[in-house]
Parts: C-alpha cells; sequence; structure tokens
C-alpha cells in the first residue's frame, strides 16, 4: 500500500491524534469516504495515498449525495469534537495551526458567537476595520439571542471543507484535513463555495435531492464564511479584510 506522510515536528499537542479521530468519524456508512488513517504519533500521521482524478460532473453528484449522509450522521453538541475527543482542537494550515474550540452547546448560534466568531475576531484585531469589528458583533449579538437557530439537530460536519480538501480520485470523492466537530450542515456547503469547487451546482442539487435545506440558505452563506475568512485575516493578513467585512454586512443583514 502506498503511504502519504504529513510531518510537523513543532505539531501542538493532539494535533495528528485529533486528525486522524477526525478521519475515522467522518467515514460514516454511506457517507463520503476519508483518507484512511493508516498509524499517527506526536509528529506526524500516514495516511493511505490518495490517487488524483480530473473532477466529473457524475463524481460531484455522488458526492453532495454522500455528504448530506455525513452531515446526517449527527453529532453529541454543536461544537463538539469527534466521539471520545474531548481536548479543544486545531484549523487551518498544517505549518500554522489556529486553536480552535471544542466545547459543547446545545444551540448552533451560541455556539458560533462564542467558540468561533468572537475568538477569531479577536485574534484579527487590528487587521479589521471599526466598522468590520461593529458588524461582527452585530452578527455575534443576532447569534447570541438565536435569530439563526432553526431546530436543525448537530450535523456532523468536515470544518474546514475548502475544495483543497477535496480529494476527486477514481473512485470517487475523500475528503482530507478536517477540522471535525458538531456544527451546521450549512457551514460545509458555504466552505465549498468559499474559495470554488467544480461542479458546486451538481454537488448543492444532489444534496438536497437526501436532504433538502431549509428556505434562505443561499442568503446565509455570509454567514458561515465570516468566520473562516476571518482565519484567512489572521493567517494571511489584511488582504481578506474587505471580503471578511463584505461578508459581515452581508451576514449583519439576513432576515430572520
Amino acid at each position: 500500500m502506498a503511504e502519504f506522510v504529513k510531518t510537523n515536528h513543532n505539531a501542538p499537542p493532539g494535533f495528528f491524534a485529533l486528525e486522524a479521530a477526525g478521519l475515522r468519524w467522518l467515514a460514516v456508512p454511506g457517507g463520503v469516504p476519508c483518507a484512511r488513517v493508516i498509524r499517527y504519533d506526536d509528529h506526524s500521521l500516514t495516511l493511505e495515498r490518495l490517487a488524483s482524478v480530473v473532477p466529473t460532473r457524475d463524481a460531484a453528484r455522488d458526492f453532495g449525495a454522500r455528504l448530506a449522509v455525513t452531515h446526517d450522521a449527527g453529532a453529541r453538541y454543536f461544537g463538539s469534537g469527534p466521539d471520545g475527543w474531548y481536548e479543544d482542537g486545531y484549523f487551518g494550515p498544517l505549518s500554522e495551526p489556529l486553536p480552535m474550540s471544542l466545547w459543547g452547546h446545545d444551540s448552533w448560534g451560541e455556539f458560533y458567537a462564542e467558540e468561533r466568531l468572537r475568538p477569531m475576531a479577536e485574534l484579527a484585531g487590528w487587521r479589521l476595520s471599526e466598522r468590520a469589528r461593529r458588524l461582527i458583533e452585530t452578527v455575534i449579538g443576532r447569534c447570541l439571542v438565536g435569530d439563526f437557530d432553526d431546530g436543525d439537530p448537530p450535523a456532523r460536519i468536515h470544518g474546514d471543507l475548502w475544495s483543497g480538501n477535496v480529494m476527486w480520485t477514481p473512485n470517487g470523492v475523500v475528503l482530507i484535513d478536517p477540522a471535525a466537530h458538531g456544527g451546521h450542515r450549512e457551514t460545509d456547503l458555504a466552505m465549498l463555495a468559499l474559495f470554488g469547487c467544480p461542479y458546486l451546482e451538481d454537488v448543492l442539487a444532489s444534496y438536497q435531492q437526501v436532504r433538502p435545506l431549509r428556505k434562505g440558505w443561499r442568503e446565509r452563506v455570509a454567514l458561515h464564511q465570516l468566520y473562516p475568512l476571518l482565519a484567512h485575516v489572521v493567517l494571511f493578513g489584511s488582504g481578506y479584510a474587505g471580503q471578511t467585512e463584505a461578508a459581515a454586512a452581508a451576514a449583519s443583514e439576513i432576515a430572520s
């Protein structure tokens, strides 16, 4: 079996153990396959090597249907980590992972406000304009009063599902590099849209054949993209501040 080894001798404690736990937790029957974990230690993770192919519409449709199944496998709480994991986690690139709370909440809005938006906005700090900070506080306030809670139970989400973590293989899509936790299903879909995904509309249409999305989901894309955009400000600088401010403005105006 060909192997692929990820290495970081400066990885924070539990980094690779959590990634392995996330890949195994996400690999539910009928869901999207995940990279197979072979072994891990404090400084590395060894996975089965994947072959890459050109994306196709058929593979995209299969991906969408399977992603709905993965999400429907559920989680204990909004914000809780993979089963058996009770520490915090990480978000972002291997070279510079950011801390990510895995503290569970009963409501998605409270979780998103307190464990995602507020901590990342504080890290972004001076890179954001005063207007952006005000808009983010408005979104946080709306989250805390439940404006975006919809009764949907916690979904089992990848948590960092941008197109670079979607591997198109001869056997279909395989997921890599998760920040897995209990979250809102629209978060993964918004991440797919953030930097583009091949045949995205086919992915979404197939997803909704399995699990229809709540009315107005397209208007909420900016809300779910706000956290990863804030992370990009922290990691890569103020070049992402304008896009983040625009997302905060759009999120603040979403109808309840």
